[in-house]
């Protein structure tokens, strides 16, 4: 085995991954040798040219599905159009903010169904593939916020909390068959969609970048800096590591120290 490419040979299904935090994951997997199939709502000719510019600049088989995260029949149509899922990365998400007493009862099933749901569909339709190869790796994309709370979240927090304890039952129903659950819990990271809620809050607060950053973006972030998607995939790529073996069921906290608090 190559060590610089512990992943050859696997396959790995990572949901909402054509931007943000979904991209670096699949990128940092394809970099560790695995395959990768990226998806995401849409059907476009630059869905399926990311998949490939990815294949070429890795040498690993890279593909994109097309796939709604709200449907339970897609999310297990999807892997199943993966040809193989060694590794299963649930990471589509949504968000809302409103107060409970007016939050939208649409988005809230939209929420719940994209970033709980999903996970639920994907996992019992990969497991019965990984059972039977005696390796697997489920890695859920969680949240600072599925640990701890912050208001006007509601449909949000409930959905991380619920994927962290879906993750541990899924543990526990696997343990000792080569197969791993465990969730990542991101504080904020620097995505496209966030670098582009700056200039907003900036204006908002009559800051410059760097204390718009510090004092209002980052105030729940101790280390006052942002995550990366690039230490994300870095995490994943560990927890899919033979290093990480017997690390199942459990939450790790790439947040800068927020739930520390």
């Amino acid at each position: 085995m190559d060590p610089n490419r512990p992943l050859s040979g696997r396959t790995a299904v990572v949901t909402g991954s054509t931007s943000g935090i979904g991209l670096g994951i699949a990128r940092a997997l394809a970099g560790a040798g695995a395959g990768v199939v990226l998806n995401s709502f849409t059907d476009n000719g630059s869905d399926h040219d990311l998949a490939q510019g990815i294949g070429a600049e890795f040498g690993v088989r890279a593909t994109y599905v097309r796939a709604d995260m709200s449907k339970g029949e897609e999310c297990r149509a999807l892997v199943a159009q993966a040809g193989g899922c060694d590794i299963l990365v649930n990471n589509a998400g949504v968000q809302h903010v409103a107060p409970i007493d007016s939050f939208p009862v649409e988005r809230w099933d939209t929420i719940l169904a994209i970033n709980l749901s999903s996970a639920f569909h994907t996992t019992a339709a990969a497991l019965p593939g990984m059972r039977a190869k005696g390796w697997g790796r489920v890695v859920n994309i969680a949240s600072a916020h599925g640990l701890t709370a912050s208001p006007y979240k509601a449909a949000y927090i409930a959905a991380k909390h619920g994927l962290v304890g879906l993750t541990k039952t899924a543990a526990l129903e696997t343990a000792g068959q080569g197969i791993t659950a465990n969730a990542i819990c991101p504080g904020y990271v620097l995505t496209p969609l966030v670098e582009a809620q700056i200039p907003d809050q900036m204006k908002a607060h009559g800051m410059d970048r760097e204390t718009v950053i510090r004092e209002v973006m980052l105030e729940r972030q101790p280390s006052r800096q942002f995550a990366t998607v690039e230490q994300i995939g870095g995490t994943t790529v560990f927890l899919c590591s033979e290093a990480a073996a017997q690390v199942t069921g459990t939450t790790i906290s790439v947040d800068g120290g927020w739930t520390a608090l």
